[in-house]
């Protein structure tokens, strides 16, 4: 399988320019893809430009590469965005993980009223750094020339206005209705809305509706958290033409 390395932030990609690897980048580059003088790797800008680049120079701390070639990758429309609900362990971390991999294009951080997970003070920027880094290497491991972007985390009340603009889709396993069977409008950015371990509030799922949300179930199982948001994505994958 090739492997995707991502260059700084600001490096232009064009055929002929100079790119380098540094940091984690460049060790992961020498020690496990054993890159030498002369191979060719994959490397993007994670903002829609992958390339394909032969280094110059190895070493563990810097890898220098020549660009020889490039691909433009135009962002997805409509998108598609999650609303992860924190929770507790590592769900909400497997759930954003996987969501990556299948082409979710921005995650958001949503702290719920049923959330065991608290993130204040100090821990809501560590929170959105760590986040940040799961989408980072899970764009890696999918070879994605985009990286979803981690927003700060959202009360319920700012998920309730995402719906001003957006179309928001509360995954409820009492909901009549079923996401296979929905249509989405054209153009028009989905965002998906996974609630915590305990469920969303009455009060929470009122407020969503009055703000243009739809309530769609999966099927007739409850699923978890960690695996709600995969399974509605891969639902629209399919209905979006994506897949």
């Amino acid at each position: 399988m090739a492997h995707l390395y991502y260059i700084p932030e600001g490096t232009v990609l064009e055929p002929g320019a100079t790119a380098v690897l540094v940091g984690d980048e460049a060790r992961h580059a020498v020690s496990v893809g054993r890159l030498g003088v002369g191979e060719e790797i994959l490397i993007g800008d994670g903002r829609g430009v992958l390339a394909r680049a032969h280094a110059t120079q190895v070493s563990a701390q810097k890898v220098e590469l020549q660009v020889h070639e490039c691909t433009s990758h135009e962002p997805p429309s409509p998108q598609v965005w999650l609303v992860q609900a924190l929770a507790k362990g590592d769900r909400d971390e497997m759930a954003i993980q996987t969501c990556t991999e299948l082409g979710v294009d921005r995650v958001i951080p949503w702290q719920a009223a049923r959330s065991v997970s608290v993130w204040k003070g100090d821990k809501l920027d560590k929170g959105v750094a760590r986040w940040q880094k799961i989408v980072t290497e899970a764009s890696k491991q999918s070879l994605r020339a985009r990286i979803p972007e981690v927003s700060p985390a959202m009360s319920s009340c700012e998920v309730a206005l995402l719906g001003q603009t957006t179309q928001l889709i509360l995954l409820d396993p009492e909901a009549e209705d079923s996401l296979s069977a929905y249509r989405p409008p054209v153009g028009k950015t989905l965002v998906l809305l996974v609630g915590p371990e305990g469920g969303v509030e009455s009060s929470e799922r009122q407020m969503f509706l009055d703000a243009g949300a739809i309530d769609l179930k999966l099927g007739d199982t409850v699923l978890r958290t960690s695996s709600a948001g995969p399974a509605a994505l891969a639902v629209l994958n399919s209905a979006l033409g994506r897949w």
